[in-house]
C-alpha cells in the first residue's frame, strides 16, 4: 500500500504511542512485583548485570563458550523467577501487556515486515482521510440494487431502458476495479441528478481502499478551494494538501460543474487532470451536465483529455433519492 510520509508517520505515531503505553504498564507491574518479592528485582538486576558482563568478557576473551554459560544462568535465574511468582500468587504472564496486536507486540512489524495490523490501520486511516468513512457503510456493491432502475422507463435518444443504463454503469465499474492497477484508468460518471453517480463512485472507492489503495474523495468546490490555495502559496511551497491529490491512487471530483467556472479555474483545473494522466494517477468525476454544457464549460483541452482517457457512463433514471422517501 502507497502511504504518504504524512500518512506513515501518523500510524507510526500510534504504534510509538502504543509501545510507550506497554512500557509503562510492565515498569509500573515490575514495581509491584518487586516490593513483594524483593529477591525478584535482584534477579533482574543479575540478568542484566550478567549480560553485560559477558559482552565485555567476549570482547577480551574470544572464542571461550561465554554464552553458553550466560544463557544457562539466566534460566536458571528465570526458573527462580517463575517459582518465586507463582508461590506469590502472580500469573506467568502478570508482566505481558494487553498487547492490541499479540502477533508484533504493537510494533506494526513481524521480521521487518508490516503486520497484519499495520495493513488495517493504514486502510482505517484511508477511510478517515477520504470523507468517506461512514457513508461507505451504505453506498457498497452490497447494498447496489437494479429495483431503482425501470425497465419502461426508456431514454427516446437510445432506446436504452434505465436498468440498460445501470447495468452498463455496472460493469464499466467492475472493469474499472479488475484492471486498476493495469490500467490506471479514469471514469467520467454523468447524469441527472438522483440516478446514482455519488453511489457508484462510492462503490468503486470502498473496493480501492478495502484492497489497500489510498483514495481521496472531494466536492468540486473544495477541489478548487485547495487548487487556489496552491496558486496562491508563498514562496511557491505546494500545501500538503495538494500534494495529496497528487500522490494518492484514486481522487473523486464529486459534481464537477457546481464550481463558479472562470478561465482561472480552467487552467487549474487543465493542470490538475494532466498532472494526474503523467502521474498514472487515475480520477472519477461525477457532473450533473450534458455532454454539450461540459464541452461549453470548460476548455477544449480539458474536453480533449476526457475525450481521450476518461471512460463515459451515463447514468439514466427516477431520483433514486425521491423513489427511497417514497418508499
Amino acid at each position: 500500500m502507497a502511504l504518504t510520509n504524512e500518512q506513515y508517520d501518523t500510524i507510526m505515531r500510534d504504534y510509538n504511542a502504543r509501545m510507550n503505553e506497554n512500557e509503562r504498564y510492565v515498569r509500573e507491574r515490575k514495581q509491584a512485583l518487586y516490593r513483594r518479592i524483593p529477591r525478584l528485582d535482584a534477579i533482574d538486576r543479575e540478568i542484566s548485570k550478567s549480560s553485560v558482563n559477558t559482552a565485555k568478557r567476549m570482547l577480551r576473551e574470544p572464542g571461550k563458550p561465554l554464552m553458553e554459560e550466560l544463557h544457562r544462568r539466566i534460566a536458571e535465574l528465570t526458573v527462580e523467577k517463575e517459582r518465586l511468582m507463582t508461590e506469590a500468587g502472580f500469573d506467568k504472564d502478570y508482566l505481558t501487556p494487553p498487547y492490541r496486536c499479540a502477533d508484533c507486540k504493537d510494533t506494526g512489524f513481524i521480521n521487518g515486515r508490516r503486520c497484519h495490523c499495520f495493513s488495517q490501520a493504514a486502510i482505517d486511516l484511508i477511510y478517515t482521510q477520504s470523507h468517506l468513512n461512514d457513508r461507505l457503510k451504505e453506498h457498497n456493491f452490497n447494498t447496489f440494487s437494479f429495483d431503482f432502475y425501470a425497465d419502461d422507463d426508456i431514454d427516446e435518444k437510445t432506446g436504452l431502458s434505465a436498468r440498460d443504463y445501470a447495468a452498463r454503469a455496472f460493469d464499466s465499474a467492475e472493469a474499472f476495479l479488475s484492471d486498476f492497477d493495469k490500467t490506471h484508468g479514469n471514469l467520467l460518471i454523468y447524469g441527472k441528478t438522483g440516478t446514482g453517480k455519488t453511489f457508484l463512485s462510492d462503490c468503486i472507492a470502498k473496493e480501492l481502499i478495502d484492497t489497500g489503495h489510498t483514495v481521496i474523495y472531494l466536492s468540486a468546490f473544495s477541489l478548487f478551494d485547495i487548487l487556489k490555495k496552491r496558486m496562491f502559496a508563498k514562496d511557491g511551497k505546494i500545501p500538503s494538501e495538494y500534494a495529496d491529490l497528487m500522490e494518492t491512487d484514486l481522487l473523486i471530483i464529486d459534481d464537477l460543474g457546481t464550481e463558479f467556472t472562470n478561465s482561472m479555474t480552467n487552467s487549474q483545473l487543465f493542470d490538475l487532470i494532466n498532472e494526474r494522466l503523467n502521474r498514472k494517477g487515475s480520477v472519477i468525476i461525477s457532473t450533473n451536465l450534458r455532454m454539450e454544457e461540459i464541452s461549453e464549460l470548460y476548455t477544449g483541452r480539458i474536453f480533449s483529455r476526457f475525450m481521450e482517457h476518461y471512460t463515459f457512463i451515463h447514468t439514466y433514471g427516477r431520483d433514486i433519492r425521491i423513489q427511497k422517501k417514497l418508499a
